[in-house]
């Protein structure tokens, strides 16, 4: 298997259609990476496992919303996979990307072109861009959860869910993020990383 070529459809449990647009957005990571960095390149072998796969999960754990905002969407992770799996059955889930870095929001442009999925890129600071009121709010490998709460709660719904991939200090986080914030946490352990959860918050408030 090459870089970039992705383990087919029915590993992944998605239909030809999605996988297609799932193949079309792996090509063009590769292709872009040298460019601007959008993976690290030690990950990049590993694309499907370390990052596409992982943003399925993401997905697949949320609730059905009519906005969904990823916030730091830097390389597309997850923002442009749950495009990607919004996208079929043709759902009305408008999402969303915040990306303050110009390069990288050309090229969630061009990913969401390249794919045929809708997507509003926001190449703004996450604490500048308009708030969006989102039912679901994401991030990945963005910053530590006491500062994820402050920019999530800008963009989601009163009643909006957060869900932050987050790595073996989990624990420790969710700790410290308790002395600012009060929040309803379920850490649901990773498919892709023995050590890692994603966080399911809802509930936020300032402590």
């Amino acid at each position: 298997m090459t870089v970039g070529e992705g383990p087919g459809a029915v590993a992944l449990n998605v239909s030809r259609e999605t996988y297609e647009r799932l193949q079309i957005f792996a090509d063009l990571l590769v292709k872009w990476n040298p460019k601007i960095n959008l993976v690290s390149r030690a990950s990049l072998p590993h694309l499907w496992s370390r990052h596409i796969v992982d943003s399925l999960q993401v997905y697949r754990a949320a609730p059905r919303t009519d906005h969904w905002a990823d916030l730091g969407s830097g390389g597309g992770f997850p923002g442009v996979i749950a495009a990607i799996l919004a996208a079929e059955p043709a759902s009305d889930t408008r999402v969303t990307l915040i990306e303050s870095d110009q390069r990288k929001a050309v090229f969630l442009r061009t990913a969401a072109r390249e794919c045929g999925v809708s997507i509003n890129v926001l190449a703004q600071r996450i604490e500048s861009a308009p708030p969006q009121s989102a039912g679901v709010v994401s991030a990945r490998a963005l910053a530590d959860l006491t500062t994820l709460l402050g920019y999530a709660t800008r963009h989601a719904a009163p009643d909006g869910t957060m869900l932050f991939l987050k790595g073996k200090t989990w624990g420790k986080e969710v700790e410290d993020a308790r002395a600012t914030w009060q929040f309803d946490c379920d850490a649901v352990k990773s498919e892709t990383e023995p050590e890692a959860v994603l966080l399911v918050i809802k509930g936020v408030s300032r402590d």
